[in-house]
């Protein structure tokens, strides 16, 4: 076994910052954490004395990145791409999100994903599936004709898709005044992670979906409506119902960093995690591309269509540390746990990601003085 001991660099473990420690990893894990004095037999590898060594980003929702789409190519190179593309920004681990598209491309999408988690060292965790079963009320930039309630053949698909792949993740966001309790609690229970979304269900309807299984809320405060006095609905339930983690976008686009801010106050410590919602122009320098035919135009730190309706981020998850830190206001640690423990914890990952600790993935980000992205290790 190639061991490999890393050392010269402060350490983030994801509780604290370490001074005068080196890490042993070998065969993709983490064996040890040793005092820098205590050089194990290994290879030593000297990393920069300014830089800060910690648990690599995990980003649930991924639709694209480096000029590649995964709706427009459903397959496992298109998975494997577009986490390639990202490993640049410090991301170890992600879901390929497919958006609301037919059910013969949907079923493609997530195949493709689940065979791109089976290859070691891909950083494909699973597939997010962000519909088909969104509101109508509420489709953002989905393509309404495709929008649907689910059906026995979506749920035994589903189910059968995360029993036959236990080490990885499959995520579905629906609406929940859209599908039944006993859609809902069957996709839980058959092992399928849900997160509600494009949608208008009131609070009440979300606390009833949060019993039978609802997990999270997808990058809140979008595509839902706004919080209003008698009808608070999704964006309330998902700031103050502690079951539910939360998915922001922070980029200081769709969401006001103030409403952010409120939803950190509000939300028990660990429950709101980082999500980039990147588009393929994220890593190169295109100006826009095609999502169901029509052109997202690249303006402004926006990707919006010709009418305005924002169309995913432009931001990687080393950009959305940065805003955590400069627009949120929140430590450099807690800006970590957010783009790595949080997320891992939302996919019930925790005990392999997010934390430099023995028997975890050696899945690690190497960041300088100015948080720019020195190395990442997948």
């Amino acid at each position: 076994m190639t061991r490999r001991f890393l050392v010269g660099s402060r350490l983030f473990t994801g509780d604290a910052i370490l001074d005068g420690h080196g890490l042993l990893i070998g065969e993709g894990r983490i064996l040890d954490l040793l005092p820098s004095g205590r050089e194990p037999d290994a290879e030593i590898l000297r990393l920069p004395d300014e830089a800060l060594l910690a648990p690599g980003f995990i980003d649930a929702q991924v639709n694209g990145a480096g000029g590649v789409l995964f709706n427009d190519r459903p397959t496992v190179e298109a998975a494997l791409a577009i986490a390639a593309a990202l490993r640049r920004s410090g991301t170890v681990g992600l879901l390929p999100t497919f958006i609301t598209d037919d059910r013969a491309r949907t079923e493609q999408a997530a195949r493709a994903a689940l065979a791109a988690a089976a290859i070691p060292g891909s950083g494909v965790l699973g597939v997010h599936l962000e519909g088909p079963f969104l509101s109508p009320e509420r489709p953002g930039v989905h393509e309404p004709r495709f929008i649907r309630a689910p059906d026995a053949a979506d749920i035994a698909f589903l189910t059968g898709l995360a029993a036959g792949a236990p080490g990885a993740r499959v995520l579905v966001t629906l609406a929940p005044e859209r599908v039944e309790d006993d859609a809902l609690a069957r996709l839980s229970a058959g092992g399928v992670l849900l997160s509600a979304g494009h949608s208008a269900a009131s609070v009440e309807r979300v606390a009833e979906a949060a019993e039978r299984g609802l997990r999270g809320v997808t990058h809140l405060f979008n595509a839902m409506p706004p919080i209003v006095n008698r009808a608070p609905g999704l964006a309330l339930a998902g700031m103050s119902d502690p079951r539910l983690w939360c998915g922001i976008i922070a980029d200081g686009v769709h969401v006001h960093p103030a409403l952010l801010r409120a939803t950190l106050a509000a939300k028990p410590a660990g429950r709101v995690f980082l999500v980039t919602d990147a588009m393929p122009p994220v890593g190169t320098d295109a100006t826009g591309f095609t999502l169901y035919g029509q052109t997202i135009h690249r303006r402004g730190g926006r990707l919006e269509t010709g009418d305005g309706t924002l169309a995913g981020a432009d931001i990687d998850m080393i950009g959305a540390v940065r805003n955590a830190v400069a627009l949120l206001g929140v430590e450099l640690e807690e800006a970590l746990r957010m783009a790595s423990l949080y997320p891992a914890a939302f996919l019930g990952l925790e005990d392999r990601y997010g934390r430099l600790a023995p028997r975890h993935r050696a899945a690690l980000v190497l960041l300088g003085a100015d948080l720019e992205v020195l190395r990442t290790w997948v």
